[in-house]
């Protein structure tokens, strides 16, 4: 495997995340099994199927912003891991098929390794080298309602999810979510409204699906001026766990189930850097057994 092609993840948040995923995708396989439905597994921003970890750096290096990770990789002091996509291949009972989206070429091509590392799985692995946002679209617009059944894995490195990707998701009634937020819109919200670049905001307005944010996370407040009397600003009004809030509401505006504890994952020297969600679109009984699961994962954490 060459060093070009692999990702680089670090920390304890890495080992949070794809263990909630793996114990949900073992105990929905389960649940399932005795079920006609097809088992669809799709991983978003699916990577190589590997994490790449290296212990002494990639925490203080890692931003929100990072899309170019993998250039922080060395040959020295590296260990490689499990990704999403090969926890989701050792699911037993076994997804009838799985869904790996992927844009860069690098990762698509240690991908397609996959399907000579799981041969029994080879027919059953779909890989997409396309924008996961329009993607995800697609295969929503095109779900089998009546005899599918899924598991979606949002793990972008920042604020690529669109949120008419998640009101599609939701649209499905079928497709069960764990969805990364990404703490890195803070740093897009600065001090005054006022500076926030255009770009920034159109940014924001998509990640979220809605331009209330603004009000949401900025207060007036007024400026006392020597001879001018109170002069009324706005001012940036926000906390981690304000933004998070935040998005758990948008997700429970399209989304009939959405657990109540999502966790935030953090680096190594406690600096948040992302929340984990669970959303699920089936309204009736296997929404309940979803969010019964997802919950009791989420509070193992």
């Amino acid at each position: 495997m060459g060093e070009d092609s692999l990702q680089l993840f670090g920390g304890d948040w890495t080992e949070q995340k794809l263990d909630a995923v793996g114990r949900y995708l073992d105990a929905y396989a389960k649940a399932l099994s005795r079920t006609a439905f097809n088992r669809i597994y799709i991983d978003a921003f699916a990577g190589t199927g590997y994490r790449e970890q290296k212990a002494s750096i990639a925490d203080q290096q890692l931003t929100m912003f990072a899309d170019d990770l993998a250039a922080l990789a060395s040959p020295e002091s590296q260990r490689f891991l499990d990704g999403s996509a090969k926890i989701a291949l050792r699911v037993d009972p076994p997804f009838h098929r799985f869904i790996f989206i992927e844009h860069d070429r690098s990762k698509v091509l240690e991908l397609e390794k996959l399907k000579t590392e799981f041969p029994a799985h080879a027919s059953a692995i779909d890989i997409r080298r396309e924008e996961a946002n329009s993607a995800i679209r697609s295969i929503c617009n095109a779900w089998d309602q009546g005899n599918s059944r899924g598991v979606l894995f949002l793990d972008p490195f920042g604020m690529q999810v669109e949120w008419k990707t998640i009101e599609a998701v939701a649209s499905t009634g079928c497709i069960d979510t764990w969805i990364l937020f990404p703490f890195a819109a803070n740093r897009l919200m600065t001090q005054s409204p006022e500076r926030i670049l255009r770009g920034w905001r159109a940014r924001l307005d998509t990640l979220f699906g809605t331009p209330d944010w603004q009000s949401r996370f900025y207060k007036q407040r007024n400026d006392p001026k020597m001879f001018e009397g109170d002069i009324p600003v706005m001012e940036k009004d926000l906390t981690f766990h304000g933004l998070g809030t935040f998005y758990g509401e948008r997700l429970r505006s399209v989304f009939p189930v959405v657990a109540r504890n999502p966790r935030i994952l953090r680096t190594t020297d406690n600096r948040p850097l992302f929340q984990l969600f669970f959303a699920a679109a089936n309204k009736g009984k296997g929404g309940q057994i979803a969010l019964k699961i997802a919950k009791h994962i989420l509070d193992k954490i």
